[in-house]
């Protein structure tokens, strides 16, 4: 992955163009979903970040970029300046991490809708070399969030992640004749591969924000194991 960190319009953003020919599947509200996209950006923005017009800001942006064709735009409160990446035969993932407010996905003692989250806090984008079926790519999106998940508690956080995280998978349009693998799972070969790249891209980010957020009394609630009655909690 030919990774660019930039700055435009006052906002530091990751930027990942590989240009046409990719499919993509994700859950960010700009650009998201399956289809043909040409570039992918992760911009920080203020943890305060209010805006609604998403579409228009994302455009603001891509537009100062120079990019062009559709693609997936992102947004996090995280330093998109730490960064953190891992390949592995061809597969790559690039992820920022932020963890003021870790999250169990299931909390039974919430039940009534909690407010609009804030711009995602662990944004993940991961590639594979290899063309994939819709189901796998499906697959691909739970292999990513599990291995996501286990980063977060093999660093100590006692959570799932955050309220607002978001997920990109690229793959390449299939040719006429191309196979397409049927298979993404944590023990298929790219769904192993990818598994790993997330899990250590996630790992280097959530121990990065921990060396430069010592005294956060959210990350040592957590890493004291401070979770849901009922719930797992992260290993000693």
């Amino acid at each position: 992955m030919d990774i660019e960190l930039r700055e435009v319009l006052d906002t530091p953003l990751v930027l990942w163009r590989p240009g046409p020919g990719w499919r993509m599947l994700s859950s960010s509200p700009v650009g998201g979903g399956l289809g043909t996209r040409e570039w992918v950006l992760n911009a920080q923005v203020p943890a305060s970040y209010a805006r609604t017009d998403l579409d228009t800001h994302v455009g603001e942006l891509s537009a100062a970029c120079g990019l062009r064709g559709r693609g997936v735009g992102m947004l996090t409160a995280a330093s998109v300046r730490h960064h953190t990446r891992a390949e592995e035969s061809g597969v790559g993932a690039v992820a920022t991490v932020g963890l003021s407010v870790p999250t169990w996905a299931a909390d039974h003692r919430r039940t009534v809708p909690a407010p609009r989250p804030g711009p995602g806090t662990v944004n993940v984008v991961a590639v594979l070399p290899v063309p994939l079926e819709d189901a796998a790519l499906v697959n691909a999106v739970m292999t990513a969030t599990e291995a996501k998940t286990q980063a977060l508690l093999e660093a100590g956080f006692a959570c799932t992640g955050t309220a607002s995280d978001a997920v990109c998978l690229a793959v390449p349009q299939p040719g006429a004749t191309a196979r397409r693998e049927p298979f993404c799972g944590p023990r298929s070969l790219w769904g192993a591969r990818l598994a790993r790249v997330v899990h250590t891209s996630v790992l280097r980010g959530a121990l990065s924000w921990l060396e430069r957020h010592p005294d956060r009394t959210t990350a040592a609630s957590v890493r004291a194991g401070t979770a849901p009655a009922g719930s797992a909690q992260a290993p000693a």
